[in-house]
């Protein structure tokens, strides 16, 4: 099944940023898969949404899939922002991660939308990726 992949690369990809040094450095340990109960950090990443769709072949079953990735900030600007999702996409994709035994034939960062809530005084970086994973017989 396709989606069996999903929760080992949720997993991967949590414990990839949470023992990223560039990732700490800029946001210690503000890294959610849920949001923690009562006041959250100034600024911090939450694992978000994801698309699974089958990509098996004669060859064998594999999958691909869209995830979100989103920097969240209350402190005025973006460029606090900007440097959390400029580490992320560096622990992500300028090093060979480990990817928990999942093979991965690729991880690419399909796009970044920036934006700001005026009435929550809030600004968000939802970054896109794409990975391919290739069950492993």
């Amino acid at each position: 099944m396709s989606l069996g992949n999903s929760a080992a690369l949720h997993r991967a990809i949590y414990d990839i940023l949470a023992n990223d040094a560039g990732v700490t450095a800029v946001i210690g340990t503000h890294i959610y898969d849920a949001l923690p109960a009562g006041p959250l950090p100034e600024v911090f990443i939450s694992l978000g949404a994801e698309v699974v769709s089958d990509r098996s072949d004669k060859t064998g079953r594999g999958s691909e899939h869209d995830f979100t990735i989103s920097v969240i900030t209350t402190q005025p600007g973006f460029l606090r922002a900007k440097d959390v999702a400029t580490a992320i996409g560096h622990a992500l994709l300028d090093q060979t991660p480990d990817f928990g035994g999942l093979s991965v034939v690729y991880l690419n960062f399909t796009r970044a939308d920036a934006r700001r809530d005026t009435d929550t005084q809030t600004r968000r970086i939802d970054l896109g990726f794409r990975a391919r994973i290739d069950n492993q017989a």
